[in-house]
């Protein structure tokens, strides 16, 4: 019997396609067809790149602990299969490529990541337009979709805009909107589009973006009880290796999760300028519903299960996940100096100014060239530009209004519903 507090999600219809080949899928014997056994991904790795070296140990338990998970409780299609082993093994041969560069170029790890700009709050609460907005400073430097699946050998300012992994990166990527045609109304997809961080982390196999593909609780409990300092020290090595031979002035980086590791973030970048954004807990929670099944749904046919994020999808554990960082700021573990609020009201409702108050927090110069800039972005990309994304608010939504009073008096963030 379902739980009536957990929210609901209905899934669409798959294309025929897609359907088509799920079904075939259903005649085969999927494990031997294709498998996520560790041999063959690893050995796959190694063919693919010449290299047999993946670097210090503290990523195979996880990796083990996802591929478990995959086969135990993913309840993966043979679409399902086909993307997760592809994924796979692309991070296994990133990894490799990583380990064997830095090993040759040593020098690398002494490049600088100076005050990095970091865009932290609840999936669906305004990261995603206020990074694209930030990014318009030509002083900014994001990773961009294809560095960050592919980002070896290092990019280089020459060829930055016609690195032929741009392509290779477009069509893997969009590949999501082939499969849900519905997910293109709920997130831009595309190789040059500016990357989650979660992309630069998937080489540790502790990551958000993992967890966030398939229904396997058995990793996600993993994760959650994971040292995530290793993680970031991975996702700093990235950024050293990104900006080698293509400099970057600053970067502007931008994951929800990174709201949940302030303190890990912090050690790493001791500097990092955090952004945190602000909307309606119910709404985004209502709205991260549909985009979380969506993705499962990609891979599996097997019914949504909200539980497995209930700390985004879920109110009680929302609540907590906000309440942390409020006493993380009160208790000076997130100096007010190092991080500066932004309500998705007041970015929707006057954009400019809420990028003013940002840079002025930071004492940072909005030079006139970002400002044109960032008014050029704004004309050029009207609401639902990329279609409406619908989904629904459940009726016990409202009785979970009280947890997060305290947080909206906080923020002055207002009821959307």
């Amino acid at each position: 019997m379902s739980n009536p507090e957990i929210p609901l999600w209905t899934a669409p219809a798959h294309p025929a396609w897609v359907s088509a080949i799920n079904q075939e899928g259903n005649c085969l014997n999927l494990p031997a067809v294709v498998p996520l056994d560790e041999a063959s991904l690893l050995d796959h790795a190694r063919q693919a790149t010449g290299l047999d070296d993946f670097g210090d140990e503290r990523w195979r338990e996880p990796f083990r602990v996802l591929i478990k998970a995959l086969e135990e409780e993913a309840q993966l299609t043979l679409m399902g299969r086909l993307m997760a082993r592809s994924d796979i093994i692309l991070w296994l041969s990133t990894r490799l490529q990583v380990t064997d560069l830095l090993q040759s170029h040593p020098e690398i790890l002494d490049e600088q990541v100076t005050a990095p700009m970091v865009i932290a709050g609840l999936p669906r609460s305004g990261t995603s337009i206020l990074f694209e907005l930030l990014w318009q400073d030509p002083e900014v430097g994001v990773p961009l979709t294809w560095e960050a699946i592919l980002p070896c050998p290092p990019p280089e300012r020459a060829s930055y805009d016609s690195d032929p992994r741009i392509d290779k990166a477009h069509k893997l990527v969009t590949q999501w909107n082939r499969v849900a045609p519905e997910f293109a109304s709920m997130h831009e997809m595309g190789g040059r589009i500016p990357a989650e961080c979660g992309l630069l982390m998937v080489g540790t196999f502790i990551s958000d973006h993992i967890a966030a593909l398939h229904q396997t609780p058995g990793y996600s409990m993993w994760c959650a009880q994971a040292d995530y300092l290793p993680v970031y020290a991975y996702h700093k090595q990235i950024l050293q290796i990104l900006q080698w031979k293509n400099p970057r002035q600053r970067w502007l980086l931008k994951a929800p999760e990174h709201q949940v590791h302030l303190e890990t973030l912090l050690q790493v970048y001791p500097d990092a300028r955090i952004v945190q954004t602000h909307r309606d807990p119910l709404k985004c929670m209502a709205s991260t519903t549909s985009l979380m099944g969506t993705l499962y749904h990609m891979r599996s046919d097997q019914p949504f299960n909200a539980e497995l994020f209930e700390n985004i999808i879920m109110g009680e554990a929302t609540a907590q996940r906000l309440e942390k960082v409020i006493e993380q700021r009160e208790n000076g573990v997130v100096p007010d100096a190092s991080i500066v609020d932004s309500r998705y009201q007041d970015l929707m409702n006057d954009p400019i100014a809420c990028i003013q108050n940002i840079y002025a927090h930071f004492q940072m110069d909005l030079s006139s060239s970002a400002l044109s800039n960032m008014l050029k972005y704004l004309e050029g990309k009207p609401k639902g530009k990329f279609g409406i994304h619908h989904y629904e608010i459940d009726e016990h939504r409202s009785k979970e209004r009280p947890l997060f009073q305290r947080y909206q008096e906080l923020y002055g963030v207002p009821d959307e519903m």
